[in-house]
């Protein structure tokens, strides 16, 4: 396909008209990148080849497309980068103590992000090609091969934190992600910047010491991929660290001082399905294979298969069975 060939003042406004039509489509940030391959690709090479990924071979395959978009798609000239704000205050769930509940992760309470976001994305791409039909756009939400949070750090959207999740300053890390690659050239933002300073909260945090260091994460030791990637029996070193958490985690975000003052999300999208953020054990326990599961339909919590959610069950009950007095 041809490229696109705009003016400067012309790509400004286009730049600007994007920005503006993507928060009319429930965006709460959007920036732009320029289609530059990734400066972290020796450091994810290395991450792979330590098998610091665990068991998510996807991340392994496509290398040379997730390190440069202009190998995912050739004639790639800016990427399009968006966020969505999933944050649901704690204060908002009820505070009702409920026995034998397992945590739920607050990006899983609502609706499907991957579906949410990519919806969104498709509309947004759609008004882009009225004006410019013979333009490249391609969407990608977190399934794809792209480097989305570098990508949301390098087009202003947030920087990436200590805990490896991308940080807004007023809206903390509570941030869903989705981009389009475009064959368009728009003048890029300028990246965000670094403000974690010395503050070392995520890393202290960690119940299964997870960080290894500053930004840098053991996927292996991880709650959020040990209840959700991973398909074996956790390792009972995991166990008790795993506390309450039913589905993914929140620790390493609920301590960052940026999230203690985040905005709370108004998309309906993202309205929590279980008024305490948990779920009934006892009811996983239950669950059959194969039959249709009205907590979970149209939520992300698909992506785990039921013998892991119902293997994570049985730890968090046990948890709460040693913790009772």
């Amino acid at each position: 396909m041809s490229e696109p060939t705009l003016t400067s003042s012309d790509a400004s406004q286009l730049a600007a008209a994007i920005k503006q039509r993507g928060r009319t489509l429930g965006f709460d940030l959007v920036g732009i990148a320029s289609a530059e391959a990734s400066k972290y690709r020796d450091y994810f090479r290395d991450w792979i080849e330590t098998a610091r990924h665990g068991s998510m071979q996807y991340l392994a395959k496509r290398f040379d497309e997730r390190t440069d978009p202009r190998v995912y798609v050739p004639d790639a000239e800016s990427i399009i980068c968006v966020a969505v704000n999933y944050h649901v205050p704690l204060d908002a769930l009820s505070n009702e103590k409920v026995a034998s509940h397992g945590k739920v992760s607050r990006y899983a309470l609502g609706d499907d992000y991957h579906e949410v976001i990519k919806d969104r994305l498709f509309a947004l791409a759609d008004w882009i090609k009225q004006s410019f039909p013979d333009a490249t756009t391609r969407c990608a939400v977190d399934t794809a091969p792209v480097m989305e949070k570098e990508l949301a750090a390098r087009a202003g959207i947030g920087w990436i934190g200590k805990n490896t999740c991308v940080i807004h300053p007023s809206m903390g890390s509570w941030l869903l992600l989705g981009e389009i690659i475009t064959s368009i050239r728009l003048p890029p933002d300028n990246p965000a910047v670094d403000r974690c300073g010395t503050c070392t909260r995520c890393i202290d945090a960690c119940p299964t010491d997870a960080f290894t260091g500053p930004y840098q994460l053991d996927a292996r030791r991880c709650i959020s991929y040990l209840t959700i990637e991973h398909r074996d029996e956790i390792p009972p070193e995991f166990h008790q660290p795993i506390g309450e958490w039913l589905y993914g985690c929140d620790i390493c975000q609920d301590v960052c001082p940026f999230n203690g003052r985040a905005q709370a999300s108004t998309d309906p999208a993202f309205a929590p399905r279980f008024k305490t953020g948990t779920l009934n054990l006892h009811d996983v326990l239950s669950w059959k294979s194969g039959e249709p599961n009205p907590a979970l339909r149209g939520s992300a919590m698909k992506r785990v298969k039921l013998p892991q959610l119902q293997r994570n069950a049985r730890i968090v009950l046990e948890n709460l069975k040693e913790r009772s007095p």
